[in-house]
């Protein structure tokens, strides 16, 4: 009680100074969010006011988007979302920045490979057989799940024929994939689990569905599970969402134990997977070793969303989604509801691709490409960064994770705006998390946009900015 108690100016009524100091003490987190505030006859007590004063600010702080009732319960904090502004501004960025533009930044936000990488000459040509071959079939929309030759190869190509292919729904990349497997499995009020931090894509969807969002922390080999299974027993959950190779924005993969348990939590507690496959053709380590969620699959628990735009070329716009049995309808539905069909032309473009093994070929190819990059951006980080950010190998992916040290005096918003006056572009944390303000310390750098050059000149400006704000 003693953090309500302040001295009061003449200048303002009690109410407004009240209220102006809780929203202080909200903000800096001496309240924390969801923290319950004292009663209206306690509060007025120890103040020494009236209860109409309490019960005004009260009012004030709710309108203001401070505080929240519970009906016969009281008034409760909730921190506001001071993420707002720089997410519009991280947003706006890219909106102004044409392709001429932004080739005089150093972009660290890149979450897709390089277009100088894509095989143009190659794809062309397969786009040509295809037209060849299908003439004006190409060009129209035939199949709701999806072109059938690409969903066969699909099957006898990454899953060596073991999905049934009525499972197999192409979807137009994996933000599409997560929103059709949300409309499918969850209504108002159902909860879900998140890794924490996570995909803001995904974040949006799920706030969008008005499900509530539980976190469990990701370590550097998964989620914490004795979290995880703590908010399994106090509360019925719907569906766990969770990236399981090179997470974005962590860059942390599962090891196959964690899989196993979760998987078997999964039937334990009936809940469903929601498995991203994000990022898993580029593993540069020998130590991690590739089973996804789905391929351990016994009880028919995932939903299995990979996209070939991250790994590919994002214009290309094309990924899949295996759905269990059980939801199959809904999510077929689903994706009718959302857009009918995604291209033909490129559907049956993809298929010929990996058919004749360029795709193989073409992921052979980046493996090479971005680990030397990827062993170049520690060299230049553990050169220049030292002792003023942390960060983990992931071991494969396109980014890292970096955690700004305590004693440097700036947060990942002031970093992003200090960063983009240098014309260098990173992706500030508050990005990643339901309540954005945990993200504060953390930024995210990737290497997919940038050549070695660029990695050393834009690690050199990140070291000045941050070593100008060393207490």
């Amino acid at each position: 009680m003693n953090r309500y108690i302040f001295e009061f100016g003449l200048e303002m009524p009690k109410y407004i100074q009240i209220s102006r100091h809780i929203k202080k003490l909200i903000d800096s987190s001496a309240i924390e969010d969801g923290e319950k505030l004292p009663s209206i006859r306690e509060l007025a007590n120890n103040l020494s006011v009236n209860t109409v004063t309490i019960v005004n600010a009260y009012k004030k702080l709710q309108n203001e988007g401070y505080t929240f009732q519970k009906i016969g319960s009281g008034t409760y904090a909730k921190r506001k979302d001071s993420s707002k502004n720089v997410k519009k501004h991280y947003s706006d960025t890219f909106k102004a920045l044409s392709s001429n533009l932004l080739k005089d930044y150093i972009d660290f936000t890149g979450e897709t490979t390089c277009s100088d990488f894509f095989p143009v000459l190659t794809f062309k040509n397969v786009l040509n057989q295809v037209l060849d071959r299908d003439g004006a079939d190409a060009l129209v929309y035939q199949e709701v799940l999806g072109f059938k030759g690409l969903r066969e190869t699909i099957n006898r190509n990454f899953w060596n024929s073991s999905t049934d292919i009525e499972a197999i729904l192409i979807v137009s990349g994996a933000q599409q994939g997560i929103d059709i497997a949300s409309k499918a499995l969850i209504n108002v009020n159902d909860n879900v689990i998140v890794e924490k931090p996570t995909y803001g894509g995904a974040l949006s969807v799920f706030k969008g569905r008005r499900a509530n969002i539980f976190e469990v922390d990701i370590m550097n080999d998964g989620i914490d599970l004795i979290q995880f299974e703590v908010i399994l027993k106090k509360n019925k959950i719907k569906c766990f969402y969770t990236m399981s190779y090179f997470q974005n924005p962590t860059g942390n993969s599962y090891n196959l134990e964690t899989k196993k348990q979760i998987l078997y939590l999964a039937e334990i507690y009936d809940f469903y997977i929601i498995e991203d496959d994000y990022l898993s053709e580029l593993i540069y380590s020998s130590e991690i070793k590739y089973y996804s969620f789905k391929s351990l699959d016994d009880n028919d628990r995932v939903i299995y969303i990979k996209s070939f735009s991250k790994i590919f070329l994002p214009g290309i716009r094309i990924g899949y989604l295996i759905s269990p049995k059980k939801f199959l309808e809904q999510i077929q539905n689903s994706k009718i509801n959302t857009d009918i069909a995604t291209s033909s032309l490129m559907q049956r473009a993809l298929e010929l691709y990996i058919n004749r093994g360029y795709w193989k070929e073409h992921i052979s190819y980046l493996n090479v490409e971005y680990k030397k990059r990827y062993e170049y951006m520690i060299f230049a980080m553990e050169t220049n960064l030292d002792e003023k950010i942390q960060f983990h190998r992931p071991g494969g992916g396109l980014n890292f994770y970096l955690k700004i040290n305590d004693k440097i005096n700036l947060n990942c918003k002031e970093l992003f705006y200090k960063c983009k006056k240098e014309k260098v572009l990173i992706t500030p944390g508050v990005l990643f998390y339901k309540n954005s303000w945990e993200g504060e310390k953390h930024f995210r750098i990737g290497f997919s946009q940038v050549s070695n050059d660029k990695i050393l000149k834009g690690i050199i400006v990140l070291s000045k900015v941050l070593g100008n704000s060393i207490y």
